[in-house]
């Protein structure tokens, strides 16, 4: 008796095991891929990131192990999240989004078994984040990117944040030899740079940008002035400096031509005078101008 029973649980078991696998909604099983084509480049973007205006192409792998489904079974609708739906029977579709955001595309495939049976469908989907591409680096300001000793320098970015930002100055723009950098988190467009340059010249800004979809370097030579309010605090002091001297060699200058017309008269003691002492004034070195001036002068007088 007991090998009366089990023998209809091993038929029951033979039939499941080779009942059509078709009939399985798990049967219908692939992956997504998707590609991006920038010129020439063929990138693969399985990370759930993409390049807006990028031309795109999703891929989906079907996997048929036992080879029992022709592609004419297969029928595909993609809906790609933007409001665009397109339907066919290849296994890839090719697109591309023309704004940056968050999207969810979604896949169904349906296999037709028989020509009258029911269709066996199954849904995929996956979450994207498309990102603008990094463009351009542009220094806000003057053009001729002219800075003080202490200044910040405000870069926009054309790209889609978060960007890794590495940053790097040197002097004279010469071979840098110690190849570091500073890194910055970047989660808007807009990046300020401080720096304090130790000398005056000209000074090279090397920027690195990335984000996960492209990455950009940039190179930016700037001319370091000195300080403004140092230069001008120089040139005055220099200026009150200069002007000290000239007072001081024209004031020397006067003295000494007052000493010289002093000097041009000669005062002279005569005893022979009623044995008195007479002081007597020799004019004969003094110009005429200065004789009739020194007369006129009040006072006693001997001739």
């Amino acid at each position: 008796m007991i090998w009366i029973w089990m023998f209809p649980v091993l038929v029951m078991l033979g039939v499941a095991q080779t009942s059509d696998p078709l009939t399985n909604l798990d049967y219908i099983a692939g992956t997504l891929i998707f590609y991006q084509k920038e010129g020439n480049a063929t990138y693969l973007r399985n990370t759930g990131h993409l390049a807006s205006v990028v031309p795109t192409e999703t891929t989906f792998e079907f996997f048929d192990a036992r080879n029992n489904l022709t592609p004419e079974q297969r029928t595909y609708t993609w809906d790609l999240g933007n409001g665009e739906v397109i339907q066919g029977t290849e296994p890839f579709v090719q697109y591309s989004y023309p704004q940056s955001g968050n999207y969810t595309l979604r896949l169904k495939v349906g296999v037709n078994v028989t020509e009258s049976g029911p269709q066996i469908t199954g849904v995929y989907s996956r979450d994207v984040q498309v990102l603008d591409a990094i463009k351009e680096v542009k220094l806000k300001g003057a053009s001729y990117y002219s800075v003080s000793e202490n200044t910040t320098l405000t870069f926009h970015i054309d790209g889609s944040p978060p960007m890794r930002v590495c940053s790097r100055f040197y002097h004279n723009c010469g071979p840098d030899v110690t190849g570091g950098c500073t890194l910055t988190m970047l989660y808007e467009t807009n990046l300020s740079l401080s720096h304090t340059f130790t000398s005056a010249g000209v000074h090279c800004l090397d920027i690195s940008v990335r984000n996960d979809i492209s990455n950009l370097q940039v190179s930016f030579s700037l001319d370091v002035r000195g300080n403004y309010n140092t230069q001008i605090f120089l040139i005055m002091f220099s200026a009150a400096v200069l002007v000290a001297a000239i007072c001081f060699i024209v004031r020397r200058r006067y003295k000494r031509s007052q000493i010289a017309i002093s000097s041009n008269a000669t005062f002279l003691k005569n005893q022979d005078y009623h044995d008195q002492s007479m002081s007597l004034l020799d004019m004969s070195t003094v110009k005429r101008s200065d004789k009739e001036s020194r007369l006129l002068q009040y006072g006693t007088h001997y001739f």
